[in-house]
C-alpha cells in the first residue's frame, strides 16, 4: 500500500474502479478441477489477469519421519510464484513471503480436512503462480481446495476465499494489483460456507472499525460466490469423467 501517482485515478467522478467495476464487483473467475493427471488432485484458476495452479499428492506417508503425526496428517502447502509471474522478473526459489502464504493456506486447510483419519501421513498441497495481478494468496487458496475435494481427500467444507480493501476512501472487493499497489488496506479473507468459519484473515493498511466490518462482510460475499463456481468446476469435472468429451467451459460471475 502506498502513495497513489498523481495521474492514476483509482475512482472515478461516476463510482467506477480504474478497470470499471463498482465496488462489490469481482474479477471474472474461471475455475477448472482436474488438469494435471499424475496428480492425486488438481485445479487450475484465472481470476481477473492471475492464472495459478493448484497440485495435491497424497494423503501419502510423510517424511521426514519426524514430522509424523501418529493422531492426524500434516497439510503442507509449498506456495511459490514462477520467476515469469511479474512484470519485474522473480528471483527464483522461496521467499519469506511464500513461506508466509504458504504457513497461513496450510492452516487454514488443515481447519476443514478430516486430518484424523489418515495418522503419519502428509497431504502435500503446491501451489504455482503462473501470472499474479494481485490477490494470488486467495486465488491459490481456492485452487488448492478443489484440488484436495478433486484427490478426494475427505473435507468438512470447501474453503472459498476473496479479498477486500480501501481503495481512495472506498471500500471494494477483489483489488487488482493497481488497487493493492496504491490502495489504503487490503483484506485477504478464508471462509466455510457450510458453518461460517472465518480460516484465514489478514490486514493490510489503515480502516476503522466501521470500514473493516464493511470490507469482511464485502469479502464474505464474495466467498460465497467462489464457492458456488468451485462446487460447478468438481461437478464438471465428476461429469467429464462419466463422459470424455465434457470441456469445462468458463464461468463468470452471474453467470
Amino acid at each position: 500500500m502506498g502513495g497513489t501517482p498523481t495521474d492514476l485515478k483509482l475512482i472515478d467522478e461516476n463510482g467506477r474502479r480504474i478497470d470499471g467495476r463498482l465496488p462489490e464487483e469481482m474479477r471474472p473467475l474461471k475455475i477448472e478441477a482436474g488438469v494435471l493427471k499424475r496428480a492425486d488432485g488438481s485445479a487450475y484458476v484465472e481470476w481477473g489477469n492471475n492464472k495459478v495452479m493448484a497440485a495435491v499428492y497424497g494423503p501419502r506417508e510423510c517424511h521426514p519421519r519426524h514430522l509424523q503425526n501418529p493422531e492426524r496428517a500434516l497439510v503442507q502447502c509449498h506456495y511459490n510464484m514462477a520467476s515469469f509471474s511479474v512484470d519485474d522478473r522473480k528471483r527464483p526459489g522461496p521467499d519469506r513471503r511464500s513461506h508466509e502464504i504458504s504457513k497461513i493456506i496450510s492452516e487454514a486447510l488443515t481447519n476443514v480436512v478430516f486430518t484424523e483419519y489418515f495418522p503419519r501421513t502428509s497431504i502435500d498441497v503446491y501451489i504455482e503462480v503462473l501470472q499474479a495481478n494481485a490477490g494470488t494468496r486467495c486465488a491459490g487458496l481456492t485452487a488448492a481446495s478443489v484440488a484436495l475435494a478433486d484427490a478426494g481427500v475427505p473435507m468438512r467444507d470447501l474453503v472459498a476465499s476473496c479479498a477486500a480493501g480501501k481503495v481512495a476512501d472506498t471500500v471494494v472487493v477483489d483489488l487488482n494489483k493497481e488497487e493493492d499497489n496504491f490502495g489504503n488496506a487490503d483484506i485477504p479473507v478464508g471462509y466455510v460456507p457450510r458453518t461460517g468459519e472465518i480460516v484465514l484473515l489478514q490486514m493490510d493498511g489503515d480502516l476503522s472499525q466501521e470500514q473493516f466490518e464493511k470490507g469482511l462482510g464485502m469479502a464474505v460475499e464474495a466467498c460465497k460466490k467462489v464457492s458456488v463456481l468451485q462446487r460447478d468446476a468438481l461437478k464438471r469435472r465428476y461429469a467429464a469423467k462419466a463422459d470424455e468429451g465434457a470441456e469445462p467451459t468458463e464461468i463468470r460471475e452471474g453467470a
